[in-house]
């Protein structure tokens, strides 16, 4: 069995550069026979504005590997048993792929990993479409199209069934982020030492990630410092710099799947502050986690800011390295490892 990994286009200023680099390898390492299908290298990377894509570029992304697909089956490239594994799930040329396979009789097995959609009201989609009948067609198209649905947190899951209760859940998989790759490649910072009075943003700058709250916190703290890690033009390896030196990450978003900056810092020290809500509610320890109701909105925020000010406090005051050494190990072994992914493709042969 030959794995097609059709993945994401790399963005440098997030994981999923890192995926191009690690996944394959990681990917081999569990004993699979990978080949990448790439896009194009002139596809515009710069995100839109407030997004996690280009929404043109993506676009120009997929439809050349949607021709390099069709190149491999016209050539009988693809045999029986084969596995495609689209790293994004939200990838209209599944349906060329299905179309391909059952008129070409070629029985290949597809998995596509979800990271948001229109369902959520509060993402990008969710936002600009909402349930506009394409869309929600679409989405329950591609979900059809996949033998195999993974997604990385039960409250995906759950967000998901709501919109689609149709959905046949023997397809569902929650199988957490292959990002095994993490721990290592943060290692080499030291998370004993060089912690400065610092608090980080680490998320993009979006409705959904009520950035505003964070900015009017740092107004309560003179002698500490509180960064917004997009307002500073960084590479990877700067943010994490910055994370290594942060006292605490913090989250007020109303939109989250998995979250990774929080596990990021987690890795290096930074102590991480999240809502009890969205995917926070099953990843972290109560230790980390503040009152859903406390952020909610900006209206909520101002009615409960001083018990958010005074969670703070304590979080900067305490020593939680026993505390953060825990959730490191929940994080990795539960959240932030392929080998369920892996497990489940391996048993396709």
């Amino acid at each position: 069995m030959k794995v097609f990994l059709v993945e994401l286009e790399p963005v440098e200023t997030r994981y999923t550069a890192q995926w191009k680099e690690h996944l394959p390898k990681q990917m081999e390492s569990a004993g699979l026979d990978v080949e990448v299908i790439t896009g194009p290298d002139d596809a515009p990377q710069d995100t839109t504005p407030g997004a996690f894509l280009n929404f043109s570029g993506t676009n120009y992304w997929k439809s050349e590997q949607l021709k390099k697909i069709s190149h491999m089956f016209a050539n009988g490239e693809v045999q029986d048993g084969d596995y495609f594994l689209y790293t994004d799930a939200w990838n209209p040329t599944v349906l060329q792929l299905k179309y391909m396979a059952e008129l070409l009789n070629v029985k290949i097995t597809i998995g596509g990993m979800w990271h948001a959609g229109s369902y959520d009201p509060v993402d990008f989609l969710g936002r600009l479409i909402g349930d506009a009948p394409w869309c929600r067609h679409a989405e329950m198209a591609m979900f059809n199209a996949f033998d195999d649905n993974f997604f990385a947190t039960d409250f995906h899951i759950d967000l998901f069934m709501q919109s689609f209760p149709e959905a046949d859940t023997s397809k569902i998989h929650k199988v957490g982020w292959p990002m095994e790759y993490m721990p290592k490649l943060l290692e080499d910072y030291d998370i004993e030492a060089n912690k400065m009075d610092m608090v980080l943003f680490p998320h993009r700058i979006a409705p959904e990630k009520q950035v505003e709250i964070f900015r009017d916190l740092g107004k309560e703290f003179p002698d500490v410092e509180f960064i917004v890690a997009q307002d500073k033009v960084l590479t990877k390896d700067e943010y994490h710099m910055l994370l290594m030196r942060s006292k605490v990450v913090f989250s007020a978003n109303t939109q989250e799947t998995l979250g990774i900056g929080c596990y990021e810092g987690a890795l290096v020290g930074a102590v991480p502050m999240v809502p009890d809500r969205l995917s926070y509610s099953e990843m972290y320890l109560n230790d980390f986690k503040y009152p859903s109701e406390w952020t909610e909105s900006w209206e909520s925020y101002l009615e409960n800011k001083q018990d958010v000010v005074e969670f703070i406090h304590n979080l900067l005051g305490s020593d939680l390295r026993e505390k953060c050494q825990e959730q490191e190990d929940i994080l990795n072994e539960e959240f932030f490892g392929g080998t369920a992914l892996y497990n489940i493709i391996r048993g396709k042969k």
